[in-house]
């Protein structure tokens, strides 16, 4: 075996470890810039989860590696204590317990003094869930139900207003999943996340983009009147579909004012068969919530005039590629990969599985609705419309 895979990492490395990290830069490619094997870099990120540790700092009140060799050579000198503290500015009592606690006047060293210290520094603060343990449990149920952190934190505080003790924040929740030596949350939680991954990815490592046709008698988003961008009216949709594998989909549509989910099975994406999916789904609808529905430029929806034909729903087309512009539906799709994650054969899925699937993202509070549930806005919506 080489040397090489024994070898650790200096503080350096490290740091730009986690700088590059940070950025986005994946783990091999990590490794190609330091002249590392992968499962090294992986072995430093996985450590703590995917999230950079603290980086250690002296307080300033603390005795520095010059004042310890200041110390050790006033002992050598045969200096006394009040002396030494004289020196430095100190108390008389800081020079006496450091040295008392460093092996006493005849043994003491200032490097390994100072190496010590930086030992016993290592007190990490005690995780909020640990001492808590009604918040802990409180957590964890909730985690069991597949809400996310931010969900959580957002819900803890709209719940219980007066009472900061049930409160903590997702960043909190995130690193008691992913850092495990905090002890707060088992990690078999993580599997509730939507990403399941048991490290924490950059924010900026998601960054894609695709590729579509021309649609015939495509009528473009800016078009769209004003009531469909400010969200002020509801009835209008944004949809997609969701690719598994073996060419399985499902079609997914989202109210843009209630964030409201439905999900519909398809057996391929032809045009006739999405058209006609999409056209079940709507017909379920009130009348006051079938105004117009947005999509991207797939070919699945060429068929589009004849699906407004038999909804009086009118399509909006997204510029090519801006998946962006479908913001609402883009996040839900990924709220959706929890469940149904890349790869997975979605033609094995019946349409009751992703009714119960929709039903429990409907029923999650959103932060975007201040903490209230896309079905109870939706009820609102069509309650307002009577």
């Amino acid at each position: 075996m080489s040397a090489t895979r024994h070898r650790t990492f200096t503080d350096i490395q490290c740091a730009e470890i986690w700088r590059q990290y940070k950025a986005g830069e994946s783990i091999r490619s990590i490794g190609r810039a330091l002249g590392r094997r992968d499962k090294s870099v992986h072995g430093v990120v996985a450590a703590t989860g995917g999230i950079a540790p603290t980086a250690r700092c002296r307080s300033l009140r603390v005795l520095s590696l010059a004042e310890r060799e200041e110390i050790s050579r006033g002992i050598a000198a045969g200096d006394t204590v009040r002396a030494i503290a004289r020196g430095l500015n100190r108390a008389p009592s800081t020079v006496s317990q450091e040295i008392a606690r460093h092996g006493g006047r005849a043994h003491y060293r200032a490097t390994q003094a100072d190496l010590e210290a930086w030992d016993l520094a290592r007190r990490p603060k005690p995780c909020l869930l640990s001492q808590n343990l009604p918040l802990q449990r409180l957590v964890a149920s909730k985690r069991k139900e597949d809400w996310a952190p931010q969900q959580i934190a957002g819900w803890l505080r709209a719940e219980y207003p007066e009472n900061p003790e049930r409160w903590v924040s997702h960043e909190t929740i995130y690193r008691s999943l992913f850092v495990q030596a905090r002890g707060a949350l088992k990690k078999e939680l993580i599997g509730h996340l939507r990403s399941k991954r048991s490290i924490r990815r950059s924010r900026h490592s998601t960054i894609r983009g695709q590729g579509r046709g021309e649609i015939i008698g495509a009528v473009s988003i800016r078009q769209r009147p004003a009531e469909i961008e400010d969200r002020a009216v509801p009835g209008h949709w944004e949809g997609d579909l969701v690719e598994g594998s073996r060419g399985s989909y499902i079609a997914t549509l989202v109210e843009r004012q209630s964030r409201f989910l439905m999900l519909a099975k398809v057996t391929d994406k032809r045009t006739e068969t999405v058209v006609a999916a999409l056209i079940k789904s709507v017909r379920k609808l009130p009348a006051a919530l079938c105004r117009s529905l947005t999509w991207d430029r797939g070919s699945e929806l060429a068929g589009h005039a004849q699906f407004t034909i038999a909804t009086d729903v009118q399509v909006y087309f997204c510029d090519p590629p801006s998946p962006w512009q479908r913001g609402s539906n883009e996040n839900i799709n990924g709220l959706l990969r929890q469940y149904y994650p890349k790869g997975t054969d979605l033609s094995a899925v019946t349409q009751a599985q992703l009714d119960t699937v929709a039903r429990k993202l409907n029923t999650r509070p959103r932060e975007t609705l201040q903490w209230k549930t896309p079905a109870c806005m939706l009820e609102s919506c069509v309650s307002m419309t009577h």
